[in-house]
């Protein structure tokens, strides 16, 4: 077993944090940031909104809507829906303004060129 340092992890290092404080790298924080924080703080609030609606309006929650379904089991399905609403808008979201971004990073960090922007389309890949 050694303790020897690899060589080149030290170029390594500096090269990163090079990356770390470009301009670019600082582009794609905000980008990233920039859906991740309103995103999250709206689902906080409507799951605290849930939480504090089950506590203390429990005779709006337990109003019946149709049937033996009431309010509550609709906005605790809700938050399901919510979730996967919150992942699939992330992933459009990435896809167009998250991932070229950082592909051009990693194409300059690499020193290979950058891959070709995929044409944006509003359908579905699949359909």
């Amino acid at each position: 077993m050694s303790t020897e340092t690899p060589a080149g992890t030290e170029a390594d290092e500096n090269r990163y944090v090079a990356v770390a404080n470009s301009p670019e790298f600082d582009t794609l924080r905000r980008t990233l940031r920039r859906f991740v924080f309103p995103v999250s703080a709206a689902f906080l609030v409507w799951y605290a909104l849930y939480v504090l609606m089950s506590a203390y309006a429990r005779d709006f929650m337990s109003a019946k809507v149709v049937g033996h379904i009431n309010v509550a089991l609709i906005f605790g399905l809700l938050q399901f829906v919510s979730t996967f609403l919150i992942a699939w808008l992330y992933a459009r979201y990435a896809e167009r303004r998250i991932d070229p971004l950082a592909d051009d990073l990693r194409a300059k960090i690499e020193g290979t060129p950058a891959p070709a922007a995929a044409p944006v389309t509003d359908g579905d890949a699949d359909a």
